[in-house]
């Protein structure tokens, strides 16, 4: 959880770090995504660089100034699944969902303690209310 004035490019580090993929059988869980897929405004050098050297696939669209850049300098575009890319609408669609809520669009609850506990109660209600057949 962050303020509402911090960018959210400055915790994507600290999100990654902090996954766990739980193992259907005996084991640890895993740490490392299977991909990682973000919009333009996760398109710097330090972030593009994050992956790689944890070797994560990612799929993140340049900027048109970055694009330019490259050009000028003869260097070849990065690789774009524009397929991939296009399922990233699910998590949109997913916050799209939880800020219908009037509590948790305008964050009322100002400690991140009770704001998250706000947004998993949301989140229960949705996935409990969840219809297959009237989703998109």
């Amino acid at each position: 959880m962050t303020a509402g004035n911090v960018n959210d490019r400055a915790r994507l580090i600290d999100v990654v770090e902090a996954i766990r993929i739980g193992r259907t059988g005996p084991g640890r869980p895993r740490v490392r995504p299977g991909h990682l897929i973000a919009d333009k405004g996760y398109s710097t050098g330090i972030i593009r660089a994050y992956p790689r050297r944890r070797r994560i696939p990612h799929t993140i669209p340049e900027r048109a100034d970055q694009l330019a850049a490259r050009a000028r300098r003869g260097h070849r575009r990065c690789g774009f699944d524009r397929d991939r890319h296009r399922r990233r609408n699910v998590i949109e669609r997913c916050f799209n969902r939880l800020k219908r809520f009037r509590g948790i669009a305008t964050r009322y609850d100002k400690p991140a303690t009770h704001y998250r506990a706000a947004i998993t109660i949301t989140g229960l209600m949705l996935w409990l209310n969840h219809d297959p057949q009237n989703t998109p």
